[in-house]
């Protein structure tokens, strides 16, 4: 499995929108930290919802967005540096997912499907604080070694 170490940046990059949206793709980390800091375009949440195939609502609620709020950014075509952060982080694992699983079909169903190794949790559901992206990690972890979640 891909730790998503500085290398796989790119992918990150790519999910939410690459160059296209984010004006350059950043290939190390302090292009991406600055890039976060700064704010991601609004384009880059809507170019991951597409992208993953993931209803634009349950992305939100993942980034902790009120509808009125996301109505603001949308206006305001930039993310603060949070929601940002938020994001880049719900983009990394899906990378993971994606490289365990093979496709980001297959990443997006088993994001979305309650798992018995997180309590029945769904692990798109617990992407939303740093514990939960751990013990998304955790299974993950496990899946890529063949070790049964």
């Amino acid at each position: 499995m891909a730790n998503m170490q500085f290398a796989e940046m790119p992918q990150v990059a790519a999910l939410l929108g690459g160059k296209r949206v984010l004006g350059r793709t950043p290939v190390e980390a302090p292009d991406l930290h600055r890039s976060v800091r700064a704010g991601i375009p609004f384009d880059a949440l809507e170019s991951f919802a597409k992208t993953m195939n993931i209803p634009l609502p349950e992305v939100t609620q993942v980034l902790g967005l009120a509808t009125r709020t996301l109505a603001r950014r949308k206006h305001q075509r930039l993310l603060t540096p949070m929601e940002s952060d938020r994001l880049y982080r719900l983009a990394r694992i899906s990378c993971i997912a994606i490289d365990v699983l093979g496709s980001p079909e297959k990443a997006t169903q088993w994001l979305e499907r309650p798992s018995r190794a997180l309590g029945g949790e769904t692990p798109l559901s617990l992407l939303d604080t740093d514990i939960g992206v751990r013990q998304v990690e955790a299974v993950l972890g496990r899946i890529a070694h063949g070790v049964f979640s």
